[in-house]
């Protein structure tokens, strides 16, 4: 394993380590005399450090140990998985992005044998590099440098030609994931629902049931939603449901249909429901080489598309040709070719010049080249500042950024995207300042009347420029009318392989890095290639038109809800064939493939990652103002000067300029910190509520204290007095009260009961054992006193109320026989501590005498 990346030299030198008995070969000739043994796959272990950045049903192939990533000369372990190359830092052990690429954004990959000057101990020896050159999709070049005398780079080579060339569809690592969390809906219920709105019947929610039963035939009074392709009888690149005239029967369909290429008929893809202008697309007709073939179907549903304006003559018709008009005619001699104004009421015949998918193949090819020559790093690990020997400012010297400059226009990417955008511009005018129809097409229909349909809709509906809408504008008019995703991508289709990357031939062993096409001359790789090309369908056509929708975010920043990171992992996931969404060539493919249900949703995929930080997130655009830009879109000419898009372009040879600006990232910062302080703020107001209701409720629980404790106050105070009023009547009858400790009330009795006491007596009466009643002034005052029933004439209490209670009379009789004293005749009264009987007892002050 290489030690540090200071201790290795600028020529990559064999390092000093120990390899196993299958690193190592026998022999030690040049590379054409090596002969490698074919690596056989084999049941391996997961290596317990590559385990955690696995993702599900991911599985490793092959191993490289020791591999040195050229672009950032950082050395590592480079995995080769069912689903992406994986290279992991020796250092951090983490993931090195520019060096982690999925297999199925790989374009190209070829081996390259580097001589390098021999050693002063090795004078007729040469060495050589051992390195692989990786080309993506994505604009990024890799390099990855490997050890000599091994059989890993042999391993990994024949790994990625297994992986990268799946023989059938279902071998793609998308179904080997399966839907896991990220389920797939029904895409023809999108389908339908946007439909319904754009008919106005939004109120409407489209279900698989009525899908099934065909009960989905809406319309209003313009247009209605058609069943005439359910099955992909008519055309099988079409969606089994149509937005067409009202007028024209399902029976006018299918004849205009067979005038069509591919029998991808004119239907309508928006509609403005208050001017009735409709935005149509459809493939080239069949008008044959001598350009004099017509069909009554197809003109007259090509004149129901322009309804009648009110109060006015029928509307205008403009017929967009994408293609240049010499490639329209150079059509005909296939059968296809142009409409002929002559033959459509009140129509205008328009060329926009767009080259084919060919030509947008090889200038974004020629772009890449661009930005890994002239960026910050290079596939080849050399700066751009130092690439040509110079010191000024942009990658060498004057004369070298002179042509710098001439070759990013020599890329003709620029001119390719603007072109788009100018014709995307003049149909949204047309539709929304003339009121006017139009239909648009190219020769199949699905590649640039693709990119000029979706952009056109994208500026003149405002609901295409949300999250939401945009996802339904992708699978409207790209997926369910029918982009060929898997030639365009390279990948396998239902029926079959499809273009797969190719491999480039084996360089000569020179002395440096091979030059890519832009860089070398003229030269026998640059024709094969080339050659290979002709016959390659691959093509960037989604990509491109991406691109333009970043150059209207760019140019009208509060006009989208998302972001230009939103694009860029869209496009990402796309590339990467990791979820089902943009596999197969149509939306009949799909179904028959069983798309829906055996891979996951890439829309819910990238709503997950939306989810975690809400409206702060990436996705977002800052500056969104659904207000300020409620309406179309119209770019004039003159805005329309695309540049490179810095997220997408510049991200892996010039990171530090692709971050979308200082000021977007510092805004995006605030944005976050707000957040953060919004939250604090209101787990704040929370808390402040709690310990509010907690005061409350302690406030009120004082006050119901205050209240029982004046109530219990008063209670003692009334219990005071009325005590001192018990003790008066009591003291009036004789008694003497008193009080111990504890609060037990005694009450003594004196032996003259005829005589009022005029001072206070300690006595107990005591029960001696013949029944008489004793005094003892002895007795203990806390002894209770007991009164006895056996002689109750006899009995002093009674001879004391009697004589001294007025409300006695003579006979002996109380005058008050509820009165507590009454109780004395028929029971014993024990006195001790029986408040319960003074409570009841009325006490009047008849009772007492002056």
């Amino acid at each position: 394993m290489y030690r540090s990346r200071s201790a290795r030299s600028p020529s990559l030198r064999e390092p000093e380590t120990r390899l196993s008995e299958s690193d190592k070969i026998e022999g030690a000739g040049s590379w054409d005399a090596l002969e490698w043994t074919k690596i056989d796959p084999v049941a391996r272990s997961i290596p317990t450090g590559v385990k955690q950045f696995l993702l599900e049903a991911e599985q490793v192939i092959v191993e490289g140990y020791g591999v040195v990533l050229v672009n950032t000369d950082d050395a590592g372990t480079l995995y080769v998985t069912n689903f992406r190359l994986l290279f992991l830092s020796e250092g951090s052990r983490d993931i090195i992005t520019i060096g982690t690429i999925p297999l199925a954004t790989i374009e190209k990959f070829q081996k390259i044998a580097v001589k390098l000057p021999s050693g002063p101990r090795q004078p007729e020896k040469t060495r050589s590099q051992r390195l692989l050159q990786i080309i993506g999709k994505d604009m990024r070049i890799i390099v990855f440098g490997f050890r000599a005398r091994t059989k890993q780079r042999r391993a990994v080579y024949d790994a990625l030609l297994r992986c990268t060339r799946p023989a059938t569809l279902w071998d793609l690592y998308a179904f080997a994931g399966g839907p896991c969390r990220f389920s797939n809906t029904n895409p023809k219920v999108r389908l339908l629902n946007e439909y319904c709105r754009l008919l106005g019947m939004g109120f409407y929610q489209a279900s698989i049931r009525a899908i099934e039963d065909g009960a989905f035939t809406l319309s209003n009074e313009w247009w209605r939603i058609s069943s005439v392709n359910c099955n992909y009888t008519m055309s099988s690149t079409y969606p089994f449901a149509l937005l067409l005239p009202k007028s024209i029967s399902d029976d006018k369909v299918v004849q205009a249909s067979a005038f069509r290429a591919r029998s991808r008929l004119p239907s309508i893809t928006w509609c403005d429901r208050g001017t009735g202008a409709v935005l149509a697309r459809s493939s080239q007709p069949l008008v044959g080489i001598m350009m004099n073939m017509r069909s009554n179907a197809d003109e007259n549903l090509v004149a129901a598309l322009c309804t009648q304006i009110a109060g006015e003559k029928r509307r205008k018709l403009y017929i967009a040709d994408a293609r240049p008009r010499k490639n329209a005619l150079a059509n005909g001699a296939m059968g296809g070719g142009s409409e002929s104004s002559a033959n459509y009421f009140q129509s205008e015949i328009v060329f926009f010049g767009i080259d084919n998918i060919h030509a947008m193949r090889e200038s974004l090819g020629r772009l890449r080249d661009y930005v890994d020559t002239y960026g910050t790093t290079s596939s080849d690990g050399m700066s751009s500042f130092l690439r040509h020997g110079g010191w000024s400012w942009g990658g060498g010297n004057l004369s070298s950024m002179s042509a710098s400059v001439s070759t990013l226009g020599d890329t003709g990417w620029l001119i390719h995207v603007q072109t788009v955008l100018a014709g995307s511009a003049w149909i949204a005018a047309r539709v929304a300042l003339e009121s006017a129809s139009v239909l648009v097409h190219c020769s199949d229909g699905w590649d640039r009347t693709s990119q000029l349909v979706s952009l056109a809709s994208l500026l003149l509906d405002p609901y295409y420029r949300t999250i939401r809408g945009f996802q339904a504008l992708v699978e409207k008019d790209w997926l369910a009318f029918g982009h060929p995703f898997s030639d365009r991508l390279g990948m396998p289709t239902v029926s079959g392989n499809g273009n797969m990357p190719f491999e480039l031939s084996r360089q000569a062993s020179t002395g440096s890095l091979p030059l890519s096409p832009m860089r070398q001359g003229s030269g026998s790789a640059s024709t094969q290639a080339q050659n290979t090309a002709n016959a390659n369908h691959s093509s960037p056509i989604f990509l491109q038109w991406v691109d333009c929708v970043s150059q209207l975010l760019r140019m009208y920043p509060f006009a989208f809800e998302f972001s230009s990171a939103f694009l860029v992992d869209l496009l990402d996931c796309m590339l990467s064939c990791r979820f089902g969404n943009f596999l197969c060539n149509s939306e009949k493919e799909r179904e028959q493939a069983g798309i829906y249900d055996a891979c996951g949703c890439l829309w819910m995929h990238l709503a997950g990652l939306r989810t975690s930080e809400g409206s702060s997130h990436a996705h977002y655009n800052l500056f969104y103002d659904p207000l300020k830009h409620s309406g179309p879109i119209l770019p004039p000419a003159a805005a329309l000067a695309p540049t490179v898009w810095p997220q997408f372009h510049l991200r892996w040879a010039c990171p530090s300029e692709a971050q979308g600006g200082e000021v977007e990232a510092e805004c995006r910062k605030l944005t976050r910190k707000f957040s953060e302080l919004q939250r604090a703020k209101e787990l704040a107001e929370t808390r402040l509520n709690e310990a509010s209701v907690t005061v409350e409720s302690l406030a009120t629980e004082l006050r119901n204290e205050k209240l029982a404790s004046t109530s219990a106050r008063d209670a003692v105070k009334r219990s005071s007095k009325e005590t001192a009023t018990i003790k008066r009547a009591v003291q009036s009858l004789g008694f003497n009260v008193y009080f111990t400790a504890d609060g037990d009330c005694n009450v003594g009795i004196e032996r003259n009961p005829t005589e009022i006491p005029q001072r206070s007596i300690c006595s107990v009466l005591t029960k001696d054992i013949n029944g008489t009643v004793s005094h003892s002034e002895k007795a203990d005052l806390s002894e209770p006193v007991s009164m006895m029933e056996d002689n109750v004439s006899d009995n002093p209490l009674i001879r004391v109320c009697g004589s001294l209670c007025p409300m006695h009379t003579r006979d002996g009789e109380c005058q008050l026989p509820n009165a507590g004293c009454a109780q004395f005749q028929s029971q014993l009264v024990d006195f001790k501590a029986n408040f319960d009987a003074f409570d009841r007892l009325s006490i009047y002050d008849s009772y007492f005498g002056s």
